[in-house]
């Protein structure tokens, strides 16, 4: 049998045979395949400034080691340089394990960065292999990201921020975001609106929800609370729980409000957009009630409804206008019925937004 030859005509086998024994000896080229309980994945990432440049905080949840499953405590790693890429690295120094930040799924923003800008967070995001933008974008109201990411404590925060998640779909909660969704709209919108979170407790701090930030060009222009936060998720849509109380005539009534659609209309005087109309429907449930009401009383508690939730859209539409910074997407929507003329004053929306007459109708059907 004739073998085949390579380079200088030295038979294959030999060679081939010495690589073999090469690879069983572990002298291999090819990386180490590293076991889950190696490796330490960071579920919470925070950001803030830092006189260094950026600060940057992750945690994991409360980890299993080895085969064993044996629970430890949550990991927290903190790292403050002039970028993020560098504050990640730094990272991964401080532990035993292999930091991994694949696993991220929840961003924090202090209030400080976002007052600054977030875009080169939101690029990074979006530029990195391991992290892209699916997390849940959350801004921490009154403090910073590293402070929010601590209060975990040995459990970590994943959990609590899970937990938020998981109502905001059944409309329990904040409307959550992702860091795509919001980076999205600041770049087609021009602003932006972020469920907002705030430590409470003193000592034992925890994470509470505090309305929403509102992002305008990248930075933080302002916050909407109470009837303005709740005027802003009937005005994004979906899934809703707040409960209204109505006093009817010999009748007290409860009300949860399942659920809501918006829908917008343009209208103009020549080229210019003379009015935003808004119509609001929503979908209620009586849930507590002495008699249940029918007939004429039915249809003043509707009315009631209706002007309360009027109230609460005129609210976050004030708000809105005042930081000229159409988060819902109003003008876009309305621009799907009339596209040509939206691209001619589409790049001065923000400006229009802010002082165009709104009419708001709001229709509530209750089951």
């Amino acid at each position: 049998m004739k073998y085949t030859c390579v380079g200088g005509g030295r038979p294959a086998v030999p060679l081939l045979a010495a690589i073999t024994a090469l690879l069983l000896t572990g002298c291999s080229g090819l990386p180490t395949a590293r076991e889950m309980g190696d490796m330490a994945l960071l579920r919470t990432l925070g950001v803030d400034p830092s006189p260094a440049g950026v600060a940057v905080t992750g945690s994991t949840g409360p980890r299993a080691k080895g085969l064993q499953a044996e629970g430890q405590p949550a990991l927290t790693l903190s790292a403050d340089r002039e970028s993020l890429s560098g504050a990640c690295l730094a990272m991964q120094g401080q532990s035993d394990s292999y930091v991994f930040f694949g696993y991220v799924d929840q961003l924090l923003l202090g209030q400080e960065l976002a007052g600054e800008g977030i875009r080169p967070v939101l690029d990074y995001f979006a530029r990195d292999a391991e992290l892209g933008l699916g997390a849940q974008l959350w801004l921490v109201r009154g403090a910073t990201a590293r402070e929010a990411v601590s209060v975990g404590g040995d459990e970590g925060i994943d959990k609590r921020l899970e937990t938020l998640r998981h109502d905001s779909e059944m409309g329990i909660a904040l409307v959550t975001r992702t860091a795509g969704e919001v980076y999205t709209d600041l770049l087609e919108l021009g602003s932006a609106y972020v469920p907002a979170l705030s430590l409470s407790g003193g000592e034992n701090s925890f994470l509470t929800e505090n309305g929403y930030g509102v992002l305008r060009g990248f930075s933080l222009a302002g916050f909407l609370d109470g009837d303005a936060a709740r005027g802003l998720e009937l005005l994004a849509g979906g899934p809703c729980a707040h409960v209204i109380e109505a006093e009817l005539p010999d009748n007290r009534v409860s009300v949860k409000i399942n659920s809501a659609c918006t829908k917008s209309r343009l209208e103009f005087s020549g080229d210019a957009p003379s009015l935003l109309e808004l119509t609001c429907k929503i979908e209620a449930r009586l849930t507590e009630y002495r008699k249940r009401p029918e007939g004429e009383a039915l249809e003043e508690l509707r009315a009631e409804l209706e002007r309360r939730e009027r109230e609460r859209i005129a609210s976050a539409l004030s708000r809105l206008q005042g930081l000229g910074a159409d988060c819902a997407g109003l003008g876009a929507k309305a621009a799907m019925l009339q596209p040509a003329r939206w691209q001619t004053f589409e790049a001065d929306w923000p400006e229009w937004f802010s002082r165009v007459p709104v009419k708001i109708r709001v229709e509530v059907k209750i089951l």
